[in-house]
């Protein structure tokens, strides 16, 4: 099981260790969203900040990595280089 952890509500005005909390589980603005396991620590960290953040259960999602392919620019001959 994973959460979803997203920032509801801005940082402006709150306490530095808040701050830093919700920095240090990856957030940067509002409506930015991370997914973390489920652990004691997030939990923790989660609940420290509950009135800055939404946290919703999830289940595990298998992540798909794309292979960025490598776009080979063909050299025409010819008129495209000016004289």
């Amino acid at each position: 099981m994973k959460l979803k952890i997203t920032q509801t509500k801005s940082l402006i005005g709150r306490k530095q260790d808040q701050r830093r909390t919700v920095k240090a589980l990856g957030l940067k603005r509002i409506n930015d969203s991370v997914v973390k396991e489920d652990r004691p620590e997030i939990r923790g960290m989660a609940n420290k900040v509950i009135h800055l953040v939404r946290v919703e259960e999830v289940k595990e999602v298998k992540e798909v990595k794309e292979k960025k392919q490598k776009v080979v620019k063909k050299e025409t001959k010819g008129g495209s280089k000016p004289a």
